[in-house]
């Protein structure tokens, strides 16, 4: 167990909570309070503070840095490993080196995630981006919802979305009126705004040099998930 993990352990037993009760508490799942509490995750910012407000009083001193626990809990770093430049060698077998990897991997876990990069068909992985991750989601969004989705065509340049951007989005089957939307229709996978029309039928609306509207049925369309932002490629 590591320090910041005992005194989570403390802080819980004196408050009289089971890890159950102080996962609720805290909106996170009871197997991340547990993991805190054996060193293999750390709390972030926002769960500090929720703690802090529970206990009464500010319990900032819980979130020692990753280095010390990551020391004390895991792997004994020899000094010649501390620093690494192009004139040091890194010494330690294979093993130890994927040992600390995934401490890190483990402790940062909590307060960021790796959002892939997704041609349209969302199989093929192009890349790979870190996002904050606050009150267990990123952007305001469910961990397992968030992707980026990279441009394939230039049919929305007149929405400045271009060929080659990198789009953050969020996975949904229901958009909004007048939302820009990875979408399904006619065996093809696009982007494209959505306008409803009525209840039944939407317009397709595309822009590459000049506003293209395609009217079709809402039936017809597959809406795969909603873009919110555009990275623009230099």
């Amino acid at each position: 167990m590591s320090r910041a993990g005992e005194k989570l352990k403390n802080i819980r037993e004196q408050l009289g909570l089971s890890q159950k009760q102080l996962a609720k508490k805290l909106g996170v799942a009871e197997s991340f309070v547990n993991e805190v509490e054996m060193g293999r995750k750390i709390l972030n910012e926002s769960l500090i503070n929720k703690l802090s407000k529970l206990v009464g009083k500010d319990i900032n001193d819980i979130s020692m840095s990753i280095e010390e626990d990551v020391s004390n809990e895991k792997v004994d770093v020899k000094p010649s490993m501390v620093k690494v430049n192009k004139t040091s060698s890194l010494k330690g077998s294979s093993k130890e080196l994927s040992e600390i990897n995934d401490v890190w991997s483990d402790a940062l876990s909590s307060v960021l995630k790796t959002v892939p990069i997704y041609k349209y068909d969302l199989k093929q992985t192009v890349g790979l981006k870190q996002l904050p991750v606050v009150s267990n989601k990123v952007e305001g969004y469910a961990l397992d919802k968030v992707l980026y989705l990279e441009i394939e065509e230039d049919d929305m340049i007149g929405f400045r979305i271009a060929k080659g951007d990198i789009a953050f989005a969020h996975l949904t089957h229901e958009a909004p009126n007048n939302t820009i939307c990875l979408v399904d229709y006619n065996s093809e996978r696009c982007i494209r705004q959505i306008k409803k029309l009525d209840s039944n039928k939407v317009l397709l609306i595309s822009n590459k040099g000049s506003v293209r509207t395609e009217t079709a049925y809402a039936k017809d369309i597959n809406i795969i998930a909603i873009l919110d932002r555009v990275e623009i490629k230099l």
